[in-house]
């Protein structure tokens, strides 16, 4: 968890492949802690065809079976099937606005929100940003995007810095 707040976490990412990797990893990570899909992440890669959503977009029951026995990733059929839809409703999102970079960051102005929390406890679980990403979201059939996923996909790829003011990571990202 360290290195990965060290390195990772709140880091301006505009990859589509790694923007979805972590919409992926978040929406596994629903009612799960962190950790544990840190720690399946290497798994998940090897699962998911590197988070290739093209490939993804044409997943079959034979897939779905496939992940589904497979202890390296969390096995939930409804998680499973939601990165497969979210792999397609990419897709359809990179042909209307040229990358799933250019959709996600819409919603942020293009610029990072730097916000300026002093403890953990003032940091919010959703913002009105991540509720207008979810309801959009959801209105183009992705699954697993609550606003409270969202925000923590958001604060994962860096459209916000919620670092804390004393955080050496603060002024960094």
């Amino acid at each position: 968890m360290l290195d990965y707040h060290d390195r990772e976490w709140g880091v301006p990412l505009h990859d589509d492949r790694t923007l979805f990797e972590f919409l992926v990893l978040e929406g596994a990570q629903a009612g799960l802690s962190w950790d544990t899909i840190l720690k399946k992440r290497e798994n998940y890669r090897r699962a998911f065809d590197e988070f290739d959503p093209a490939r993804i977009a044409r997943y079959g029951e034979g897939d779905v079976q496939r992940l589904l026995a497979d202890p390296g990733i969390v096995r939930n059929r409804l998680k499973v099937q939601a990165a497969i839809v979210n792999a397609q409703k990419l897709l359809e999102v990179q042909e209307e606005f040229g990358s799933f970079e250019s959709y996600v960051w819409q919603f942020v102005g293009g610029k990072v929100i730097r916000n300026a929390f002093r403890s953990l406890s003032e940091i919010p679980a959703k913002t009105p940003e991540s509720d207008a990403m979810s309801k959009e979201m959801r209105r183009r059939g992705f699954k697993f995007v609550g606003s409270t996923i969202c925000y923590a996909f958001m604060q994962a790829v860096g459209l916000v810095n919620d670092h804390t003011v004393d955080c050496f990571r603060y002024h960094e990202v």
